[in-house]
């Protein structure tokens, strides 16, 4: 099946409708238009002659290709003038029997050859086809906002579509410039379910009070995430973001894992949407600015007698790198112990440890050492200087100390952050479960690993992909995961912390 410039039928002129209609007729494709709201199709045409225009404007189309696209580009005012298409894409309300109910009328006036394909982004293909003649013809492809700018195309494969049908629409997506996925429709697709945790672990920080919106935000824009959870949830507008995540936790029985949050539902609930209400985690609007970091001034760290560097593998090397440059005034260099548990440095009797999932409180209890700060995991190595980086100090700690941790760390090029005493800190916890809920999808079937990779560097701009994470994780590889996520179970207990099989049989 080969349906390059055949004739396609996009139903749904909103946003994502609009820009589904410009990627197919810039690609070539006589294109219809249809929208149940009288004019509104006509009047997409009209805002995409203007978006055209705008591209040649800026020298990034040629004004002939423009007006070409625009030509093949026809509103229509009922579905029947539609039968000569070839594929259907849907772009209406996000609702199961609104979509069903086209796709029953669709069957009535295409022909039995013509694909139908939905755009929607959770809601299951499987359900979708159901009672429907032809349901092996019907298949997800879902875009991203804004379509003609994001490359990730999902193309989503119900229990009774016909791989050919797949493949077809996979090809296509090529063909329009786009990078496609193959997936298995379960509740979130692959990018919905596997970018859970990114708010998760952010919203459960902030409801135990472990940290401020901004801190947590910027240690993961250092750790190379191009915005914040709570930026982003701003942006997507947490009435929509909370809907996302209370439909995936529905669709998988209740689930432990994807549970909603508690606070995110107090802020929907009070209109606090993000950006489009003017307030969310920030306040928007004219006047309004970003919260500052906290600025602290680090002096030099007092004399130390002995540094040791322990550990192997990239976190330590760069531990190393750093120390010796920290030290390089006072003519002497740190020592190494690449055999050591743990990775970190001890500075006389006390300890910078990297975290793996314990709070400073217990791992101070294990080493039988009061003076123990841990840090995050750097993420970008060698990182960067001024690099923000949580830590969190043992309770058990000095006050030397308390002022010493910090010190050290500034010295080793980082520019720290504190938090509360919490497993996992943020970046490694995150990161972590974002690992385990890739791994659980590859055993589902519902995606490869270089499909989970590409569909969250595309389809969320991640700076890569849970099993490229994974591979760089250093010494342990997965097991180094394993204990990040077996150290928060045992502090929070449940389900939410469990460990994908996939990961236990890759360890």
């Amino acid at each position: 099946m080969d349906l390059r410039n055949t004739p396609v039928l996009v139903v749904g002129a909103g946003l994502m409708g609009a820009g589904i209609v410009q990627v197919a007729a810039q690609a070539g494709h006589p294109v219809k238009l249809f929208d149940m709201r009288e004019g509104a199709a006509a009047g997409a045409k009209a805002k995409l002659a203007a978006t055209l225009d705008g591209l040649v404007a800026k020298g990034k189309l040629e004004a002939v290709a423009a007006s070409a696209a625009l030509a093949r580009i026809t509103p229509i005012t009922a579905l029947e003038q539609a039968g000569d298409a070839r594929l259907v894409i849907e772009a209406v309300v996000e609702q199961l029997d609104a979509k069903r109910g086209l796709f029953g009328q669709l069957e009535g006036i295409v022909t039995a050859g013509c694909v139908l394909a939905t755009n929607t982004s959770s809601i299951s293909i499987t359900a979708i086809a159901n009672g429907l003649k032809h349901p092996g013809r019907v298949v997800g492809m879902h875009f991203f906002n804004p379509v003609p700018l994001m490359k990730l195309v999902e193309v989503v494969s119900g229990l009774q579509t016909e791989r050919g049908v797949a493949d077809a629409i996979f090809e296509l997506s090529k063909a329009w410039g786009k990078t496609p996925v193959h997936a298995k429709s379960t509740p979130g697709f692959i990018v919905n379910r596997i970018a859970r945790p990114y708010y998760a672990e952010t919203l459960a920080l902030l409801l135990e009070q472990a940290g401020q919106p901004q801190v947590l935000d910027a240690c993961l824009k250092a750790a190379g995430f191009r915005m914040g959870p709570c930026e982003l949830m701003d942006l997507v507008g947490h009435d929509t973001n909370f809907a996302v995540t209370q439909s995936v936790y529905e669709a998988n029985f209740y689930d432990k894992r994807y549970v909603p949050s508690r606070l995110q539902r107090e802020m929907v609930d009070g209109g606090l949407f993000g950006r489009k209400s003017g307030q969310g985690f920030y306040r928007y609007g004219e006047g309004a600015a970003m919260p500052a970091l906290p600025v602290a001034v680090h002096a030099a760290p007092a004399t130390a007698h002995e540094v040791t560097v322990h550990g192997e593998g990239a976190i330590a090397d760069l531990l190393e790198a750093a120390a010796t440059k920290a030290l390089a005034g006072q003519g002497w260099g740190p020592a190494r112990d690449g055999e050591s548990a743990w990775t970190g440095l001890r500075i006389d009797g006390a300890r910078l440890v990297l975290t793996d999932g314990r709070t400073a409180q217990q791992v101070a209890a294990e080493m039988g050492v009061a003076d123990v700060t841990v840090f995050d995991r750097p993420l970008v190595v060698p990182a960067l200087p001024g690099t923000a980086l949580a830590h969190a100090t043992a309770p058990t700690a000095g006050d030397s100390w308390r002022t010493q941790a910090p010190a050290w760390l500034a010295a080793l090029g980082f520019a720290p952050l504190p938090l509360a005493d919490a497993p996992g800190l943020v970046v490694a916890r995150t990161v972590a479960m974002l690992i385990n809920e890739a791994a659980d999808a590859v055993l589902q079937g519902v995606c490869s690993p270089e499909g989970a990779d590409a569909a969250m560097k595309l389809g969320v701009n991640y700076p890569a992909g849970p099993f490229e994470w994974l591979a760089r994780w250093g010494p342990g590889g997965a097991q180094g995961v394993i204990r990040i996520l077996q150290a928060l179970d045992e502090h929070y207990r449940g389900e939410r912390y469990r460990v994908s099989p996939w990961l236990r049989r890759r360890a």
